[in-house]
């Protein structure tokens, strides 16, 4: 019984949620836009990070899911990184780019980009990619070089799509390795935790109030070391602290 009134719950609330979403979606979509008059591109994104953070403070509130943020001290000014996600629901997406210090884009599906309206502010946050084209994965990793050569940060989760495992995490993919070592940019590693309580995996148009949690880790960086190496190790460092919070 208990069950099942929370899974009718879980979908009254979903449906609040969704709401929600789209009335404050449209609220701050005008003041997105602004971001793309920018003659400096940074600034324009320093700009555009900075609004969708004030939607994610709002709607996360409305959805009574909390986020605490910790580790941003390892952000050093001046400096910008690869930051890498775990990856276990959809409430991943809007949550991590708006609470990473600075401006920053995120490498994410182009299809998503075909969305009307919703797709130009999608487009903005966004590196596109069609991972089923060889030369859209190409000239993907070439914009996020280009991106971090702008002095921004680079959000991707390793995992490529959400863990329907079981395990801490799916095995990695090399691309974030690899523009590391390209780019000699270090590594922040980021541990995200509620959000597959808040929005199961397994679960359609479901969503449970949660607290959630940003755990940003020490950077790692890639001086002397191959994709595999890079990869491992922090592999292992995501894996070893979601083990400690189970």
């Amino acid at each position: 019984m208990k069950k099942f009134c929370t899974d009718i719950f879980a979908r009254v609330w979903a449906a609040w949620g969704l709401l929600v979403f789209i009335l404050s979606f449209i609220l701050i979509f005008l003041p997105s836009m602004v971001s793309y008059l920018f003659k400096d591109y940074k600034k324009g994104q320093v700009y555009f990070i900075a609004v969708s953070k004030i939607w994610m403070n709002v709607w996360l509130w409305l959805i009574a899911c909390p986020v605490k943020v910790e580790g941003r001290a390892y952000f050093e000014k001046d400096k910008n990184y690869i930051v890498l996600f775990n990856h276990n629901s959809m409430l991943d997406v809007p949550l991590s780019a708006p609470y990473v210090p600075g401006s920053n884009k995120t490498i994410a599906k182009s299809s998503f980009a075909k969305v009307p309206v919703f797709g130009w502010f999608y487009k903005r946050g966004a590196v596109l990619v069609n991972r089923k084209d060889d030369k859209s994965r190409s000239r993907s990793f070439e914009q996020m070089k280009a991106v971090l050569a702008a002095g921004m940060h680079m959000c991707i989760y390793p995992e490529g799509t959400r863990n329907r495992t079981g395990e801490p995490l799916k095995k990695f993919y090399d691309g974030a390795f690899k523009l590391s070592i390209a780019s000699q940019k270090q590594i922040i590693p980021c541990v995200l935790t509620g959000t597959q309580k808040a929005m199961p995996v397994h679960k359609t148009f479901y969503l449970l109030p949660a607290k959630l949690r940003m755990q940003f880790l020490p950077p790692v960086s890639p001086v002397n070391e191959t994709v595999e190496s890079l990869k491992e190790t922090v592999f292992q460092q995501m894996k070893t602290v979601i083990l400690s919070q189970q």
